[in-house]
């Protein structure tokens, strides 16, 4: 058994450190626990009846404030049985992101499903399930005009600018119509009997391609992502494990790989206590320039029973530390699970 943990750990860890990943959208450091926006496919992926999630992101206040990059998403998800070995899942996200002065704003809202199979596992053998799962909603972006100002508002005479002077920018005002959009997803996992695990999965974002333009030609779309994740949890003793991963995403011209640990302990009392503490490292490319090292995120996490809260801070390990000292991004996470009724036929991963 042990061998069988080293092996694994070995070609996942050896597969870690050459992905590679990108990313236009909002995302989190702490990936693992925004599920609902990391794959479709994780929907109703969990040991319980339903579930929440929470995530919040502060990024470079340090030298953005008071208008740093915010983003903020929660989710609910729930699961029911659909025969002896299978299971279904619905459930309902959102997520709002802003930036700059200008506040640009990316709002959207989808519900989702999955479909849950187990297809095969036994007495001494390992149990491997699939997951398939999709999402269906609508976006719109915005910025805020009265913020912004152009040289016609520009007053000589005060040497300030005067909002209340016409901007004489055709287009300004304008909003993205609000637009349909569709993700879909897959994931496999594979449980041993020492509560280890692994799994690998892929989700396409944006697939209709959505127009997002902010004034009336639409002629400007927003790229499909597609995105790649792998992890697993390789138990070191009765009560220490070691949980490794990566997420590789491409995003249109944009690449950005997510690869890391963490180490967790458990009691492994019937009301479990465990901490999680872990360190992630975040590649992305510089235009043509090739992959560079941005950050790297160190992360804390405890699990209470049915909760489990996370934090992390990303410290900037790329040119811009001259601009903000190396001082990143705040990152929380929030996850609530409701206990089943029962013990399920299925057992899930804790990601």
């Amino acid at each position: 058994m042990k061998q069988r943990y080293k092996s694994l750990l070995t070609a996942l860890l050896t597969v870690l450190f050459l992905g590679q990943m990108s990313a236009q959208d909002p995302r989190f450091s702490q990936f693992y626990a925004s599920p609902w926006n990391l794959n479709p496919a994780m929907t109703g992926l969990f040991n319980g009846r339903w579930r929440v999630t929470a995530n919040y992101r502060d990024q470079w206040s340090s030298f953005l404030s008071p208008v740093p990059f915010r983003t903020y998403a929660a989710a609910v998800d729930a699961r029911f049985e659909v025969g002896r070995d299978d299971y279904a899942a619905i459930g309902i996200g959102a997520m709002h992101d802003e930036a700059g002065t200008a506040r640009f704003m990316q709002n959207k809202v989808q519900i989702g499903g999955a479909f849950l199979k187990q297809l095969t596992g036994g007495r001494y053998q390992a149990s491997h399930y699939l997951s398939a799962g999709a999402q269906i909603g609508f976006g719109q972006n915005s910025i805020d005009w009265g913020r912004l100002w152009f040289s016609r508002q520009f007053d000589p005479s005060t040497e300030t600018p005067d909002f209340g002077a016409s901007n004489g920018e055709s287009g300004a005002d304008a909003n993205s119509k609000a637009y349909l959009d569709f993700n879909a997803g897959l994931l496999w996992y594979m449980l041993f009997e020492d509560n280890g695990f692994l799994y690998a999965g892929g989700a396409m974002h944006h697939i209709n391609q959505p127009a997002i333009s902010l004034i009336e030609d639409n002629q400007e779309t927003l790229y499909s992502r597609w995105s790649g994740h792998a992890g697993g949890q390789f138990p070191l003793s009765e009560n220490f494990s070691v949980l490794p991963g990566v997420l590789v995403m491409k995003q249109g011209p944009a690449f950005e790989t997510d690869l890391g640990v963490n180490f967790r302990y458990s009691n492994n009392d019937l009301n479990e206590i465990a901490m999680r503490a872990g360190a992630w490292a975040r590649l992305g490319n510089k235009l043509d320039d090739g992959l560079q090292m941005d950050a790297i995120t160190i992360v804390g996490m405890l699990e209470l029973d049915r909760w489990m809260l996370g934090l992390s801070y990303d410290i900037t390990v790329s040119g811009l530390t001259d601009a903000n000292n190396s001082r990143g991004a705040f990152e929380l996470s929030l996850t609530y699970f409701h206990p089943g009724e029962r013990r399920a036929r299925i057992v899930c991963p804790k990601f």
